[in-house]
């Protein structure tokens, strides 16, 4: 426990350093690691102990350059959304959002080629988008833990600076991420390991944030962006192969690749199920999932019982393909198998 607490120290210093130089992403960036360390339904609650942390040294360090009007916009529309957040990690499987979310951080890979001039002459959103904005960060937040540069293009096409991009999300979700804990600390996820972990967190977070106030100021506002979009991009990609690797275990999926005399099969095994796409040169692609005898229609019902009479074996699938629709029989008899379209 004491080597994987300093190095996730280690780590969680460089992550925040990294974010105040990108803009933000030191939560995304840690879910992984943390993901090591403790039971995914508690990983939210400890990256909020750390953020509320480093929020408040943010906001100390950059007091100045806070926008209060977003802030104002902000925040009264992600309070209940977080809380449903919150409420909804007892019961959903976060993997599935972090597919999600990964798509949407690698989405801005054109962000990151566009030219200086193109990117200043984005049109400013209207304000009252920071109420949806705010309700879609806490939302967000709640369930994951982690929010920042999922909402960094936003604050970017308000044409704030650098640092005033640090400290008005500092301020925005510090409320946020002190809700979150009592929320998470209410539904039973804020265990002593979780504690101590985002209070280990937290102060790497601190020393972080005072390091920046120099560092900051030397950074050219145009590199700040490519480097936020380039963080957003890293981060999706590693949402997502961490996501996916774990859905593929925990759902135990294989996936073959079957080459036919007429065209290609792909078969995909997916928990207690298995499906297939099948492209044919002269058929074209057909979807093929297998089903119970009771799920057949009346119709097909008898078709299949007269066809399966003193069979060993009977395998049914339901296909679809472009303006088609049918069930396929395999009846194995004896060491042979006999295929009927009904």
């Amino acid at each position: 426990m004491f080597i994987s607490a300093l190095w996730l120290v280690i780590c969680a210093m460089l992550a925040f350093s990294l974010s105040a130089v990108c803009g933000g992403g030191a939560g995304l960036l840690l879910i992984p690691l943390l993901k090591t360390i403790l039971p995914a339904a508690n990983v939210p609650a400890t990256l909020s102990i750390g953020t509320a942390a480093s929020s408040v040294s943010r906001m100390a360090v950059f007091k100045s350059h806070i926008q209060w009007k977003i802030v104002a916009w902000f925040v009264p529309a992600a309070l209940p959304a977080v809380w449903l957040g919150a409420w909804l990690l007892k019961y959903l499987n976060p993997l599935y959002l972090e597919l999600i979310l990964g798509l949407f951080l690698v989405g801005n890979l054109p962000m990151l080629f566009k030219s200086k001039k193109e990117s200043i002459a984005q049109r400013p959103l209207p304000v009252f988008y920071l109420s949806l904005i705010g309700a879609a960060a806490g939302f967000v937040s709640g369930l994951t833990g982690a929010v920042g540069l999922l909402f960094n293009r936003f604050y970017l096409r308000y044409g704030l600076t650098k640092e005033q991009i640090l400290a008005t999300r500092a301020a925005n979700e510090l409320l946020l991420h002190l809700i979150k804990i009592f929320l998470y600390a209410s539904f039973g996820l804020l265990t002593h390991d979780v504690f101590l972990l985002g209070i280990l967190i937290g102060g790497a977070a601190i020393g972080s944030s005072w390091a920046m106030k120099w560092l900051l100021p030397k950074i050219n506002d145009n590199w700040f962006k490519r480097l936020g979009y380039g963080a957003m991009i890293i981060s999706g990609i590693s949402l997502l192969t961490g996501a996916t690797n774990r859905l593929i275990d925990t759902n135990h999926t294989q996936i073959s690749l079957t080459p036919l005399s007429d065209g290609v099969q792909t078969q995909v095994q997916w928990k207690e199920g298995t499906f297939t796409l099948e492209f044919e040169y002269e058929e074209g692609i057909e979807f093929e999932t297998k089903i119970n005898f009771e799920d057949l229609p009346a119709s097909q019902r008898v078709v299949a019982s007269r066809l399966s009479k003193e069979a060993d074996k009977v395998l049914i699938e339901e296909v679809f393909g472009v303006n088609k629709h049918y069930y396929e029989v395999y009846v194995f008899t004896n060491g042979k198998v006999v295929k009927t379209d009904i």
